[in-house]
């Protein structure tokens, strides 16, 4: 089970999670949506796609990305998240900012996706008290020098102790167990053959909690196929339906009508 906000999810399948991104500078469809007009209309089309949630960003958290001021990530998504609010799908908000989560969840979003885990100063008790989902993610560095050399004695070992004692942090903080999910951070300050041994290890994080998978479009995907960002479907359908059969509880994609199709297709035709 998993509590987020309005809504209690089962987790009996996959959740698809539609990615809208209000930022002039994500790696793959930056500046597409950015005008609240047109980011609310993309999320209503995720919805009528099959979407079980939104998640709404204002940050861009690609490899080299600069940072963003509380105020220009409030002004982006303030008004996405009060035109999205009763589009049918629980509304989720990826940020790191304690100050732009309280506004959020003063508007009565759903979920808060944070790359950071919770680790900002204020974070934790800008969430404990409400009745949101909270992912928490594993990153490397920051988004700026992410990529830059990636090191780790045992990817799968160290990730997975951070997020332990990052859920034993939240728990302690009050929050219960059932709203939190965890993210191993594919393509957060690592490289392919980290990102690879961590989706080969996802069976242990959902050991964990339930487990969120983002590789939808991104460079791991590129590196493997040799396709350009904006060929690269085939391949993060092929990834969400490996990541669904490992046990995977949030698919978090940007095609979410191919998506949602495949996983109905794997759910009649994979049974044994």
């Amino acid at each position: 089970m998993f509590r987020c906000g309005r809504t209690v999810f089962s987790l009996d399948r996959p959740l698809v999670m539609g990615i809208v991104n209000v930022t002039p500078d994500s790696f793959s469809d930056g500046g597409r949506h950015l005008g609240p007009h047109q980011a609310i209309l993309h999320g209503l089309s995720l919805v009528e796609a099959g979407a079980d949630i939104l998640d709404i960003g204002g940050e861009s958290t690609r490899p080299g990305a600069a940072a963003v001021s509380v105020q220009d990530e409030l002004e982006r998504v303030l008004p996405v998240l009060e035109g999205l609010r009763d589009c049918g799908a629980a509304l989720s908000l990826d940020t790191m900012k304690p100050e732009v989560m309280r506004a959020a969840l003063s508007l009565g979003v759903d979920m808060i996706n944070d790359v950071r885990a919770l680790q900002a100063p204020g974070a934790l008790e800008a969430v404990a008290e409400s009745d949101c989902g909270l992912c928490l993610m594993h990153m490397q560095g920051v988004p700026r020098a992410m990529q830059c050399q990636p090191r780790y004695q045992d990817v799968v070992a160290q990730v997975s102790a951070f997020l332990r004692a990052r859920l034993d942090v939240a728990l302690r903080a009050g929050i219960a167990r059932e709203r939190l999910v965890i993210d191993p951070g594919f393509g957060f300050g690592k490289n392919l053959e980290h990102n690879v041994a961590l989706f080969q290890a996802l069976g242990q994080f959902t050991q964990i909690a339930p487990t969120l998978v983002g590789v939808s479009r991104k460079s791991m995907l590129g590196l493997m196929t040799g396709r350009e960002v904006g060929e690269r479907l085939a391949a993060s359908i092929a990834a969400a339906l490996a990541a669904a059969q490992r046990g995977a509880a949030i698919l978090r994609v940007h095609d979410v009508g191919e998506t949602v199709d495949a996983l109905k297709i794997m759910a009649i035709l994979g049974k044994p």
